[in-house]
């Protein structure tokens, strides 16, 4: 397993990270644990969740997910070789019954920080990330930037380092992160941080894989001079990029065919793009899951993939993609497919 430094911290953490968001619906804890001992055993020392999970999201499964990692971490007695990752809810509709509405203050970030630990059964949280920002912005899919429906009514950025400053002197959290966040929001943060109003963020979890480079356009100078690497969420786009999807196919137990709800891979031009990268691994002899995570990784402002699998053999495939080197070629090959298909599915 290949390690990069998280943030400006002295953590490193593998650039395969493990995803971990369907245990409690599509896996089971048995499934679970035995994909953590796998990952485990294989080098990778990164866990990333979040409050909200497994998804998708329902009110009697909330913190399952944490659950789960929480019994496997008391089980094995693992705690100090594991990087444990996991984020606040951010505002919405679908959660004001969390906390009477999510929202990044003091109050609140204590609550949920309190509940995280204890479900997970710990005494702290390695990166504690804001799941996506309070305020309306250009994320989730939106590239076009619109005020409609912001009101002003979110919480200061500076109040918010305020509250997290206070868990980190607390010793509940270690590190902090974003995710789901714009360029301005990230500098903005830094910004405030440098300037001693809390602590500076380590990295920012955000969508990036060959069906959405978006991250690239403002994020991606930013996640390398300021240090604040980039945890790529979706790098096989919810399992577009591994083919199985093409022609129609819609295997019975996988993702995509049990929530066909996320249709954010089901567009036209990005199963095209999906068709066009496919073949290109194809004709390299290569593993269009593993060509695409790798890809991911071989960018500069990557910190690490956070790769998410339902079957066992599917998580091992992800994570032996850590040993591919792609050619200049291939490279050339992966541009111009890009140059037809520009974020097909941001």
């Amino acid at each position: 397993m290949h390690y990069r430094q998280l943030g400006r911290t002295d953590i490193q953490v593998s650039e395969v990270c493990l995803g971990t968001m369907t245990w409690g619906t599509q896996n089971t804890q048995a499934e679970a644990f035995e994909q953590m001992d796998t990952a485990l055993e294989a080098g990778v020392n990164f866990f990333d969740c979040a409050e909200m999970y497994p998804t998708p999201y329902a009110d009697e499964t909330h913190g399952g997910t944490e659950e789960i990692i929480g019994n496997w971490l008391a089980a094995r007695g693992t705690r100090d070789r594991i990087v444990l990752a996991t984020k606040a809810l951010g505002p919405g509709a679908r959660f004001q019954h969390v906390r009477g509405g999510p929202r990044f203050n003091r109050g609140q970030l204590e609550q949920a920080v309190d509940a995280s630990l204890r479900r997970l059964r710990t005494d702290r949280i390695d990166l504690y990330q804001l799941h996506w920002p309070e305020r309306p912005a250009n994320y989730f899919g939106k590239l076009g930037f619109d005020l409609a429906g912001d009101d002003g009514d979110w919480t200061p950025f500076e109040e918010t380092l305020a509250a997290l400053q206070a868990l980190v002197d607390k010793g509940k959290i270690r590190h902090i992160g974003l995710s789901n966040e714009t360029p301005w929001g990230t500098l903005r943060m830094l910004t405030e941080a440098e300037a001693g109003r809390g602590p500076r963020a380590v990295s920012v979890q955000n969508p990036y894989s060959l069906l959405n480079r978006s991250f690239e356009a403002g994020l991606g100078e930013v996640a390398v001079r300021e240090d604040c690497g980039l945890l790529a969420y979706a790098p096989l786009a919810a399992g577009t990029l591994t083919g199985k999807y093409l022609h129609g196919a819609k295997p019975a137990d996988a993702r995509l065919t049990l929530y066909p709800q996320n249709s954010r891979y089901w567009k036209d031009q990005g199963i095209k793009a999906v068709e066009a990268y496919v073949d290109c691994a194809k004709r390299h002899g290569l593993d269009p899951a593993q060509m695409a995570i790798q890809y991911v990784l071989s960018r500069p402002f990557t910190t690490s993939a956070i790769i998410g699998a339902t079957k066992l053999w599917h998580l091992k495939n992800n994570i032996a993609a850590k040993d591919l080197r792609l050619s200049d070629e291939l490279l050339g090959e992966l541009e111009e497919i890009h140059t037809v298909y520009t974020y097909p599915c941001p």
